[in-house]
């Protein structure tokens, strides 16, 4: 990917002027159109109103005569095209107004036209400019990304260059359109009278020099409220990301007053603007209103005496009406151009080319990089104080499995990241082999060399999904997108592939196709002791099978033998099956009502609550205002549990069922309703919402008494109905028979669900449940419904083991000639260091380098080195 041009009009050049050109012609085009507009109207009231084309007393005139006067230098006279239509006064007056008439339609069109093209073209600019920004992006050095926040970055590319490409279709056709059409005007209202003429290019030029100039110093404020904002986004970023230190020192207060005085700098760049702003508007109306009392004056004087005529002075009013709009536009779009510009430049400046790795080629077969790695006069930055040091050289044979510490200090870290790409050494080379891995594509080097850091990065998304991410290097297989989006991605510059293709190479990895892929997942995880983790994830996974598979008959056969064993060994009390005619406690009010799950996953959550025919269904049940009640139960004791209680309490986690930033509302709403009140209309739904998720064990309020848990029974023939679709089939029931397919496969295999309230009796259950899996031969179909477990942000639902875990794994899928790890104790502390020893070594002549933190840990490697700076004594590398 290109650097960004360093100016904003050759970035638009570079990528639009075909475009551009084309619309500019087509404005062209539109110029005799718009003229011909200007001059019907002195023809209507001077031939068909006064009369002037019947004044040698002729009952008729001709009406469209087509008719072409040569100039004197191409010999004169006049060619008759088309002698037109005999028509009277009245014909005459109908006609020219339709043909008026006519002409609005088409320089309408042609506006339609031109401003549709505009827009289309600044949408595809903006795709190919935030397209561009995020691949200069991924090219960011490792000391970019430490001067740049991610905040600013991410509102530079969502929403400082959304004004940039707005702009970007206006640039050329704008003044073009609007420029031509002043022009034409200007020019016809010369040819009517001079004087009036010049008149109006007067105030023209005043407005298109004086008003400009005055608007300089709203463009200089509004590159300061830009970088304003950007700091502003960055420092709410800051405090967001150390919230739970903000939390814990008390600072919140101080916090706010200084994110305060930032906002007050602020509201003082904008309250300037807008006076500025608004004091040249004033001046622009004041002169646009200034012209026509000239004009009436001045023309209505050469009317008076006859060197003006009427329908002369109809006209030039008519064209000066036309004046002011485009002029007015043209100086919007002058300061729009100063200050998208200047949004270009603090872009651009954000990434500087200084900022980004030099451009490479991808190799998707890089060779094999060898033997030995070899350092030699590396001088990296110190990342406490900043300071250049160099390093002592080194070589190392490999494949090994070697250790890499500097007591005291961080430069085995620091020369670690350097390895694999993430850090660029000030001075020196590294190399494996005969290869400098500076010159490496960042790709190429991640094919040949993978990194565990001290902390994995996991994104948003399954297990699954973050395993293969390190495999997604380039589409096996062709794209299925249409070939208009395939079209319009090539002509923005965005790439044509689709997440839809197949991005990994099962031959480079010796598979022969997904499920061979999704086995080596699980024998890779199950050797990192995540088997039992991955068994529980799936067990809370929906049900990926139905009843008619072989799968779903023996998840059945499962069920019916887990019954008749708790009846057996007495445990038929720790679960409470779903029965048609009872309430199951340990279920949510919603689970109740349906007697099963909707199969429009659209109304799972809170979007139940506001179907209109679930409130129908409950109205005819006698059940709405109880419920809603209930909810308003619910909000007052949960506000009352979690006032002065820190974001993030234990309690809020266990009370799930309102978001904590919610609570302010329904504070609100809850203090115009006295006690047995009901809640206001536009109020019932926010509390029903509140109701539905209700599970008495585990929210304990005390609100489900067996009279309305009765009733809510009873009202499930009423909810079915009600929400039962065109199908019939709006809601997956709960049938023994059946297994239900928006449920759990701990629910379907248990047809009900554990007592938490019994002690020790979920863990006895699940362990029979487990025994029963595995002796239907469930177990391996539940782990791999486990990779698609959610990890959510930055993995945040999995524990520290897991996510160490999960990053391994994902290194070691990829099957890399080096794997290095940056801090090896905490994998020693996981117990995950000796399995990853194991499998480094079963990879035909990988190498492990670790970074420990003490030379005690070293003395398990068989070659060591100590990372110090260069100087006496001379470095000496030990090996066992």
């Amino acid at each position: 990917m290109r650097d960004l041009e360093p100016s904003l009009f050759g970035y638009i050049w570079r990528y639009s002027r075909r475009d551009q050109v084309a619309i500019c012609l087509v404005v062209l085009a539109s110029l005799p159109f718009y003229f011909a507009s200007l001059d019907l109207p002195r023809r209507i009231v001077n031939d068909a109103i006064t009369g002037k084309a019947f004044e040698k007393g002729n009952a008729t005139t001709s009406f469209l005569d087509i008719t072409v006067h040569w100039p004197a230098w191409l010999g004169g006279g006049a060619t008759q095209l088309f002698s037109g239509f005999s028509v009277g006064r009245l014909e005459l007056l109908l006609g020219l107004s339709s043909l008026f008439l006519t002409l609005v339609l088409i320089n309408g069109a042609f506006k339609f036209w031109i401003n549709l093209q505009k827009g289309v073209l600044g949408e595809r600019m903006l795709r190919r400019l935030r397209f561009q920004l995020f691949s200069l992006m991924l090219r960011f050095t490792p000391e970019a990304q430490g001067e740049v926040k991610a905040s600013e970055t991410a509102t530079i590319i969502r929403d400082e260059v959304e004004p940039i490409g707005t702009f970007i279709g206006d640039a050329f056709v704008v003044p073009a359109f609007l420029g031509t059409q002043a022009a034409t005007a200007l020019t016809f209202i010369l040819m009517q009278n001079v004087w009036l003429g010049l008149v109006a290019g007067g105030m023209v030029a005043v407005q298109m020099i004086v008003i400009p100039r005055l608007r300089r110093e709203i463009i200089r404020l509004s590159r300061h409220r830009q970088l304003a904002s950007r700091n502003l986004a960055g420092r709410i970023g800051e405090v967001l990301e150390g919230l739970d230190a903000v939390t814990a020192n008390g600072a919140g207060r101080w916090e706010q007053a200084e994110i305060g005085g930032r906002l007050h700098g602020l509201y003082d760049l904008r309250l300037r603007i807008y006076r500025r702003k608004f004091a040249v508007k004033y001046l622009n109306n004041l002169l646009a209103q200034v012209t026509p009392f000239l004009f009436y004056a001045i023309g209505g004087l050469f009317a008076l005496k006859g060197q003006l005529d009427i329908g002369q002075l109809v006209a030039v009013l008519a064209a000066y009406r036309d004046l002011p709009p485009p002029l007015k536009e043209l100086i919007d779009w002058d300061q729009q151009r100063l200050d998208v510009e200047v949004k270009y430049e603090t872009v651009a400046a954000h990434f500087a080319t200084h900022r980004l790795r030099p451009p490479g080629p991808d190799a998707l077969a890089p060779p094999q990089l060898g033997s030995p790695l070899r350092v030699e006069g590396v001088v990296l930055r110190d990342p406490h104080d900043g300071r250049s040091v160099e390093i002592e050289g080194f070589s190392a044979a490999l494949p090994a499995r070697l250790a890499l510490a500097s007591p005291g200090s961080a430069l085995a870290r620091q020369l670690a990241v350097a390895v694999v790409g993430l850090q660029r050494p000030i001075a020196g080379s590294i190399r494996i082999g005969t290869t400098d891995l500076a010159g490496l594509s960042t790709t190429a080097l991640a094919r040949r060399i993978a990194y565990l850091g001290a902390q994995p990065v996991l994104f948003p998304g399954s297990l699954r999904d973050n395993l293969l991410y390190g495999l997604r290097w380039h589409p096996r297989s062709e794209g299925r997108a249409a070939e208009a989006r395939r079209a319009e991605a090539l002509r923005t510059g965005n790439p044509s592939d689709t997440v839809e293709q197949d991005w990994i190479d099962y031959a480079a990895l010796g598979l022969t196709d997904a499920a061979d892929l999704d086995q080596r997942l699980l024998h890779l995880l199950g050797r990192l002791g995540m088997e039992d983790d991955l068994y529980r994830f799936g067990l809370g996974a929906l049900s990926s099978v139905t009843h008619e598979t072989p799968a779903g008959q023996r998840m059945i056969q499962a069920r019916a033998y887990l019954r008749e064993h708790f009846a057996e060994a007495g445990l038929q009390g720790l679960v409470i099956p779903f029965a048609r005619g009872s309430y199951n406690a340990q279920a949510s009010v919603a689970e109740n009502l349906l007697f099963g799950v909707p199969d429009d996953p659209a109304l799972l959550g809170p979007a139940l609550a506001r179907d209109g025919r679930l409130r129908i269904a409950l109205i005819r049940a006698d059940l709405y205002d109880d419920l809603a009640q209930m909810g308003v139960r619910i909000a007052r004791t949960l506000i009352e549990i979690f006032r002065g209680l820190p974001p993030g309490h234990g309690l809020m986690r266990r009370f799930s069922l309102v978001d904590p930033e919610a609570l302010p509302d329904l504070e609100r709403r809850l203090a115009g309703i006295g006690l047995g009140d009901r809640p206001a209309r536009a109020d019932e739904e926010t509390f029903l919402e509140l109701a539905l998720p209700y599970v008495e064990p585990r929210q304990r309020l005390g609100l489900l008494t067996p009279a309305l848990q009765a009733r809510i029974v009873g009202a499930r023939g009423f909810v079915q109905a009600a929400l039962a679709g065109r199908n019939g089939r709006g809601i997956e029931p709960y049938d023994p028979a059946r297994i239900n397919p928006r449920s759990s496969i701990l629910d379907n295999l248990l047809f009900g669900r554990i007592d938490t309230a019994r002690m020790h009796g979920e863990a006895e259950i699940r362990a029979q449940v487990r025994a029963a899996v595995r002796t239907f031969g469930l177990e391996g179909g539940i782990r791999l419904r486990g990779l698609e477990f959610q990890v959510g942000n930055r993995g945040r639902l999995l524990d520290a083991r897991q996510q160490a875990a999960v990053g391994l794994a994902r290194a070691l899928l990829r099957r890399p000639e080096i794997l290095v790890v940056d801090g090896w104790s905490a994998l020693r502390d996981y117990g995950l260091a000796a399995p990853a020893e194991t499998m480094v070594a079963e990879m035909p002549g990988a190498s492990l380098i670790a970074v420990v933190g003490s030379m005690a840990e070293a003395d398990d490697f068989p070659a060591r080195i100590t990372v110090r700076p260069a100087g006496p004594p001379p470095k000496r590398a030990s090996a066992a």
